[in-house]
């Protein structure tokens, strides 16, 4: 193989693919990123078997063919050339040498043939297909992604359900302690998918929506469900992603219909001010009490190891007092996906959930997360 790439091209399609690749894996291959050449273009791919991205770019290419390198230390010798063309030349025992063109700055590699490096799914030809917008894709994302438990043994929950019906998305997370739900709708559309997609293809798929959005690339997500994989092309990479094969959690029943109090509050505030108190809340459970009071919401933590603390801040309420204790965290995590001046937390009992929206909803878009209380 014998070619010559701008490195701003080489380095886009390697970053995006490193992320990807699996360091830790018993199978070589698969801490590496294939480099194919062919024609006039340059294909780079990763995959865990479980994940896939690839993506090409044009290139001049002498002479083609194809290699498996190791994914970080490529993107570390790519980051570190300058600025300007850079050819890449292999040799029959895989070696694989960069060197920046009109520069001595020149690197080699130990490679794998690309024979060695497994082949990536591709989509039926018949496979239907969707279109989203990257801002929603990204939205979803944004609003669901922090309540997915990382617990991998729980794999039913340990991802994210993504649904299609009609011109409605949606997108539902939950750990058990708390559930986030987003919704959108995509005009135009009557599309209908169900998908289960494992946390770390959310992560890497809220990782090229944001590039995408801040490149300003290709403003649409073509979606693809075929077979036991889904295709996401987004940021001039095709994302591919074996589904979990599990039931998600009947998650209607968890979000309460009507609660008893309704309190409207300034997000900022309350987000700073249970990130105040939360400082001295137990370092195990992270728990807060929410006491309200008309006018009032009052934050309070106390540990016999770090003390205690307390906050309030002006709401909009007017019924009877309660206190209910929850983790913090929770909170804090909605309340930073959010981008609402105020929200809407409704609380009935003190063995209830609360529930949290935001101060501003429209027919387009929805969101509600569901907290569950903890005793303190």
């Amino acid at each position: 193989m014998d070619l010559v790439i701008p490195k701003k091209d080489l380095l886009r399609l390697v970053a995006r693919c490193q992320g990807v690749a699996d360091k830790k894996s018993a199978m070589p291959a698969l801490a590496n990123v294939l480099l194919a050449a062919e024609g006039n273009a340059v294909r780079v791919a990763a995959t865990d078997l479980y994940l896939g991205v690839t993506g090409q770019t044009h290139a001049d290419i002498k002479t083609g063919g194809t290699v498996a390198v190791p994914a970080r230390d490529l993107l570390e010798r790519v980051k570190a050339m300058p600025d300007g063309p850079i050819q890449i030349t292999t040799t029959e025992g895989a070696h694989t040498s960069l060197k920046a063109v009109g520069s001595p700055r020149r690197y080699t590699l130990p490679g794998l043939p690309g024979s060695e490096f497994p082949q990536l799914p591709a989509p039926a030809v018949d496979a239907p297909s969707l279109e989203l917008p990257v801002e929603q894709l990204a939205l979803l994302i944004t609003r669901t992604h922090f309540s997915i438990s990382t617990d991998e043994t729980r794999a039913h929950v340990n991802s994210a359900l993504f649904e299609w019906a009609g011109d409605r998305v949606r997108m539902v997370t939950t750990d058990g302690h708390r559930l986030s739900k987003m919704e959108a709708t995509v005009s135009g559309s009557s599309a209908t998918a169900t998908m289960l997609i494992p946390l770390k293809a959310i992560t890497e798929l809220r990782r090229l929506a944001e590039e995408a959005r801040a490149e300003k690339e290709t403003p649409m997500v073509a979606i693809t469900q075929s077979g036991p994989n889904a295709f996401f092309n987004i940021a001039g990479m095709q994302f591919s992603v074996k589904l979990v094969d599990a039931q998600f959690p009947p998650y209607q029943q968890v979000i309460p219909s009507v609660t008893e109090r309704s309190v409207r509050a300034p997000r900022v505030a309350f987000a700073e001010a249970l990130r105040a108190i939360a400082l001295a809340a137990n370092d195990r459970t992270g728990g807060v009490k929410l006491s309200i009071a008309p006018g009032t919401l009052r934050i309070t933590s106390e540990s016999p190891d770090t003390g205690a603390g307390f906050d309030e801040v002006a709401v909009d309420y007017s019924g009877p007092e309660v206190t209910i204790g929850f983790n913090a965290k929770y909170f804090l995590d909605v309340l930073a996906s959010i981008d609402d001046e105020e929200v809407i937390l409704g609380i009935s009992g003190e063995l209830d959930p609360a529930v949290i929206r935001p101060g501003s909803e429209s027919n387009q878009q929805s969101y509600v997360a569901v907290i569950m209380p903890m005793r303190i």
